[in-house]
């Protein structure tokens, strides 16, 4: 079964940029789904044209390979999930501490895991099976989240950013296990778990300069 109804022709049709774009975007959340059901082994081009109703063709002019395909799913889920997250954070405005930022923020990204279940497989799952490139752009989205968390937490030294470093690897390795496992429940439990954390190496001093115990 398509995840999308067929685009206009004749008189009605899109500009051939536009039409490229949603075939696009048919094709990355295809790709995510299907790979989230079968993983990236077992996922075949067919098995994402026949998702994304979109033709072999079409397929080619837009990507080489699956693993084309694939790269550009992951950068679209990593890129809508960043998005998500500093909205989030932006619509804070200065309203709350740090802590309180994080405590939102993390909320956001968790309710994003749980919203994009297919996307979020992309991201925490298969990225490890599709090589190098993949396994790269995961760098890059860690190196993100750390930014991110750094941002929030107001750290300044680097003392402070090693700490952010663990927390994001600790993140990553918590949610990664229920994902693979489709375990709903036990991810949930991680977020509580993380801000108790968090809040724990603040008092300690963990983030540098700046933070502990007023």
């Amino acid at each position: 079964m398509s995840t999308s109804r067929r685009l206009p022709r004749g008189r009605n049709a899109l500009p051939l940029e536009e039409v490229a774009r949603l075939q696009s975007e048919r094709l990355c959340k295809a790709m995510a789904e299907v790979m989230s059901e079968k993983g990236y082994v077992a996922t075949s081009v067919e098995d994402v044209l026949k998702r994304a109703g979109v033709s072999r063709l079409s397929f080619y002019r837009l990507y080489d390979s699956k693993l084309d395909c694939f790269l550009a799913a992951l950068k679209r889920s990593s890129g809508l999930l960043t998005e998500e997250v500093l909205a989030g954070i932006e619509a804070l405005g200065t309203d709350g501490g740090p802590l309180e930022r994080y405590e939102r923020a993390l909320a956001i990204y968790f309710e994003w895991l749980e919203k994009e279940w297919a996307s979020t497989h992309i991201c925490l799952i298969e990225a490890f099976a599709a090589g190098p490139e993949a396994a790269a752009h995961r760098r890059v989205i860690q190196s993100m989240m750390v930014d991110l968390h750094a941002g929030m937490l107001g750290v300044t030294d680097e003392r402070g950013l090693l700490a952010c470093r663990m927390v994001v690897a600790a993140l990553q390795n918590l949610v990664t296990i229920p994902v693979a496992e489709n375990d709903r429940e036990t991810l949930r439990a991680v977020a509580p778990q993380m801000v108790a954390h968090v809040r724990f190496l603040w008092n300690s001093g963990a983030f540098g300069e700046g933070t502990g115990p007023a």
